[in-house]
């Protein structure tokens, strides 16, 4: 499982004000930060940077790479900036991102095809996210994919995004993204890598909750195939979760159930009561996720306390 790193992102206002300010040592910290807590790859998000792209992004990559040499992944809509910084980087890139807009795809997957570097594809258009799996499927088999092959890129390269969102008022997308995920693994051989910017499962849940909500997801993300995750290298919990099922660790209660999830989701099974002991709190948790996660209990806040 390739982790990358979000948290220099450009709207947290820390980072903000290092960019605007050019305080290298501030996303030097960050970096080294994510790093050391097990990051593969460091996600750059400068925003749009419509007029500063270039400096911002030859700047903010110059600062990284003087304190490590993970590779980097850039992350703008701004097609200048993103090729200023895929001149400066020491080792293969990713670009976070493009999609089928033919606009944004014309612009974008080229320069991963002419500096070598690995792709993010969103599966959606100018008119949207699809709401099932089947058409984010047909996007990336339709478009996506097909200008990867024509340019050369290979699908090891590829990393298709089925776009997360929210389980706060439009979790009926949880099991479509996870299908999606699936169905990725079965359009080409060799089959194109996946992502998932993970994080955005959480988006607007209480902040005590959101760990739980994107830990449990990675599992059944992975048993899905999931090749990569946009995340926080910083969450202990979600290493452990990652490692649990890695390993088949079922030495604990808890580890038990995670493999059982995961065995079940590659399957295609639903987790059953009998699977849980309830009366172990971090297991009735990890249950109670779940049905929110497979859209069968609408979710709330206080979900959890119910």
């Amino acid at each position: 499982m390739l982790i990358i790193g979000e948290n220099i992102h450009i709207i947290a206002p820390k980072v903000k004000v290092a960019v605007k300010e050019r305080d290298a040592k501030v996303i030097q910290k960050l970096a080294l930060r994510q790093v050391e807590h097990g990051a593969d790859v460091v996600d750059l998000n400068i925003g749009p940077q419509k007029r500063r792209g270039v400096e911002v992004m030859e700047w903010i990559v110059d600062a990284v790479q003087e304190v490590t040499d993970v590779p980097l992944s850039l992350d703008t809509t701004n097609a200048a900036a993103l090729e200023a910084g895929l001149k400066k980087v020491k080792r293969q890139a990713m670009i976070n991102s493009t999609s089928a807009d033919p606009e944004r795809l014309e612009k974008v997957m080229p320069l991963a095809a002419k500096y070598n570097a690995k792709i993010i594809a969103l599966t959606m258009g100018k008119s949207g996210i699809p709401t099932t799996a089947d058409g984010r499927v047909e996007m990336a088999l339709e478009v996506l994919i097909p200008k990867a092959m024509e340019l050369g890129i290979p699908m090891s390269d590829l990393y298709l995004d089925p776009l997360v969102l929210t389980v706060n008022g439009t979790q009926e997308h949880g099991p479509e993204t996870l299908n999606a995920v699936r169905f990725f693994k079965q359009l080409t051989d060799p089959p194109p890598m996946s992502v998932v910017g993970l994080s955005n499962i959480s988006n607007s849940v209480p902040h005590e909750n959101r760990s739980l909500i994107n830990c449990t997801f990675v599992v059944m993300l992975m048993a899905a195939g999931l090749d990569s995750a946009i995340a926080d290298p910083l969450d202990e919990k979600l290493h452990e979760f990652i490692r649990i099922v890695k390993e088949r660790d079922t030495s604990t209660g808890l580890g038990n159930l995670l493999v059982t999830l995961y065995d079940k989701t590659a399957e295609m099974e639903d987790l059953e009561p009998s699977d849980v002991d309830m009366s172990d709190p971090a297991q009735a948790e990890v249950w109670k996720t779940v049905q929110i996660l497979e859209n069968k209990v609408i979710y709330a806040h206080a979900y959890l306390r119910m």
